[in-house]
């Protein structure tokens, strides 16, 4: 590793890392709590509806809460990704990463953002044939699915380059989670087809635990890399 090249920037990415990991947590937990999510996203449209009108405003901007925080995704995981590729020198591989981050980060926004921009209208007049077309669409073809893709690409990509950098552990928590969030993206195509999804969606859901973990870890690992390379 050359430390001649570690950005200044680097505690204060770090920090940044470690809150968007915190700051996803926070809308997914009271989503969880107040809404039954994300197990309510596969029951009736009507039942979503519902339960939707019956969460009000404040659901609404929980919504808008978590729709942020994936958009936070874009710029925190693509200056992590271009640091890295200047440490590791793997310049392909952190641009790769970057394009990741960033669809991750817009396609993930655009889902959620369908609870805000659309769905308060089709809950007014009840238009449940309209909420489950906007919600395959927006919601587990856009969201779920491509967006956990590209989320997983990018944690791959960049457990990649932390295996260069001499961080096994993080690569292969990285790794583990690459795999485990692909594994849940297939629970979207097994409803497709009539199976079912319920071991997927367990994976699904894992797999952005594994996602938290290691977003703490590496913010940790590159706050607590500045702090050495500083003292030495």
């Amino acid at each position: 590793m050359n430390t001649a090249i570690l950005p200044q920037s680097s505690p204060r990415l770090g920090a940044a890392l470690i809150a968007l990991a915190v700051g996803f947590n926070l809308p997914f937990a009271r989503l969880a709590a107040v809404f039954d999510y994300p197990g309510i996203l596969r029951q009736p449209a009507e039942q979503i509806l519902s339960a939707f009108v019956a969460g009000g405003p404040s659901l609404v901007l929980t919504w808008y809460a978590f729709a942020l925080a994936a958009m936070l995704f874009l710029p925190v995981g693509m200056a992590y990704a271009l640091g890295l590729g200047r440490i590791t020198r793997q310049p392909v591989l952190a641009v790769m990463a970057a394009v990741a981050a960033a669809l991750a980060g817009l396609t993930q926004a655009m889902g959620l953002l369908r609870w805000v921009m659309v769905v308060p209208g089709l809950a007014q007049h009840g238009d449940a044939a309209g909420f489950a077309l906007i919600h395959a669409y927006a919601g587990v073809a856009l969201g779920e699915h491509l967006g956990q893709l590209l989320t997983a690409l990018f944690v791959g990509l960049v457990a990649a380059m932390q295996r260069a950098e001499g961080r096994p552990v993080l690569s292969a928590l990285g790794y583990a989670t690459f795999a485990v969030m692909v594994f849940g993206t297939l629970e979207d195509v097994a409803l497709a087809i009539g199976r079912d999804g319920a071991m997927f969606g367990m994976a699904a859901v894992a797999g952005y635990l594994l996602l938290t973990v290691w977003l703490i870890g590496s913010g940790i690992a590159l706050t607590w890399r500045t702090k050495r390379v500083a003292a030495a």
